[in-house]
């Protein structure tokens, strides 16, 4: 069997759609099949070349990459699409819509990154790891026993010396989450009641442009109020914060009041903004009144952050490998002992809902 993961490359640009294939067909474990320059030769070439995995571009003549997908779900419903889509307004909102649809992720076009050499690493960097963890849902053995194997308990120093049991009642629910995000946070958020009594932090990585519109997008659904985090602003109850692209985002007390603040500091787990960094700042800044949730995930952004929560006698939660679309945060945070539950999406709002009411007497 080839052990190969076999790629469809998908765009209307012939200078990208050689670049792709270039740079992706460098790595010894890929293999670019065949390329298209819109959906409806995208369509007709996956039968015949039955690829593991697609890269669909979102804008493209004759049929778009949106509509594409949609034909794409009805015939393969489990073939792994990945949305190469620009950053712009009308990029994000595209991405956005397809990742509603079924795709099972996105990574933008490298744009004023400086020059071939730029945009092949970010390349290299941002879209191949996608391809690796997704090409191999065509073998969903594989891929289960890969994703088993990227979330062991031994990595590094994460078992901490007896973390302090949870004490207070909750102050601030902060949230962690990245690959499979928007999806989970639009099933997430909306349980949220108007009247709750917390505010809300979020961390999504996610470019700029992409966080705002997001925000907007939640704000929607939820009944509490959704933003964009913006520096100098005063946390309050019933609101929900999301980090801005591009931008770390911490909370920090002046006086009695705590406010957001930003930074473009270094990225930590090759992400900004990062999880780690705002799960250190509400740790520092609530103490055991943090209640930290890491969600869908690659990587292991978001464990170290879960250490000082628990550390400051804070409660973690994390969503389960089953509801997840990739348990790598989660899944390390829970292999390391610092989770108190590990529970399905489904379960998680009323559960976030529930710690937040409990030591709090209802107004009659």
């Amino acid at each position: 069997m080839n052990s190969t993961i076999k790629i469809l490359v998908v765009d209307d640009s012939v200078v990208v759609r050689r670049m792709l294939t270039d740079s992706l067909s460098a790595d010894p474990q890929l293999e670019v099949v065949g390329s298209a320059a819109n959906g409806n030769i995208a369509l007709a070439r996956i039968p015949q070349l039955t690829p593991d995995i697609v890269i669909l571009d979102v804008e493209m003549p004759e049929l778009d990459g949106l509509e594409t997908l949609k034909r794409i779900r009805q015939t393969h419903l489990f073939l792994p699409v990945i949305m190469f889509s620009t950053l712009t307004q009308r990029g994000a909102a595209a991405t956005l819509d397809a990742l509603s649809l079924g795709a099972n992720d996105y990574v933008t076009k490298p744009a004023n990154v400086g020059g071939v050499h730029q945009a092949l690493e970010h390349i290299r960097s941002e879209l191949i790891p996608k391809i690796k963890v997704f090409g191999g849902k065509a073998r969903r053995g594989e891929l289960m026993a890969t994703r088993r194997l990227a979330t062991p308990a031994a990595s590094g120093s994460t078992n901490m010396a007896a973390p302090r049991r949870p004490t207070g009642r909750v102050e601030v629910v902060a949230i962690g989450v990245s690959t499979g995000g928007p999806n989970a946070l639009n099933e997430l958020v909306p349980t949220f009641p108007a009247d709750l009594s917390v505010p809300v932090v979020i961390v999504q990585h996610m470019p700029p442009v992409f966080t705002k519109l997001l925000a907007d997008r939640l704000r929607a659904k939820a009944q509490i109020q959704v933003e964009e985090g913006a520096p100098g602003q005063a946390l309050e109850a019933g609101h929900a914060y999301i980090a801005p692209g591009n931008f770390h985002m911490i909370v920090q007390k002046e006086d009695r009041t705590v406010r957001i603040g930003t930074n473009q500091n270094p990225p930590e787990n090759s992400c900004r903004p990062a999880v780690d960094v705002l799960f250190r700042s509400v740790a520092q800044t609530y103490g055991a009144g943090v209640l930290g949730v890491v969600m869908t995930g690659m990587g292991q952004d978001g464990l170290r952050g879960c250490e000082h929560i628990r550390k400051a006698g804070g409660q973690v939660m994390v969503q389960d490998e089953a509801t997840s679309v990739i348990w790598g945060m989660p899944g390390y945070v829970a292999n390391a002992g610092l989770a108190e539950k590990v529970l399905p999406l489904h379960e998680l709002g009323s559960e976030i809902v529930r710690k937040v009411r409990a030591g709090r007497t209802p107004v009659s």
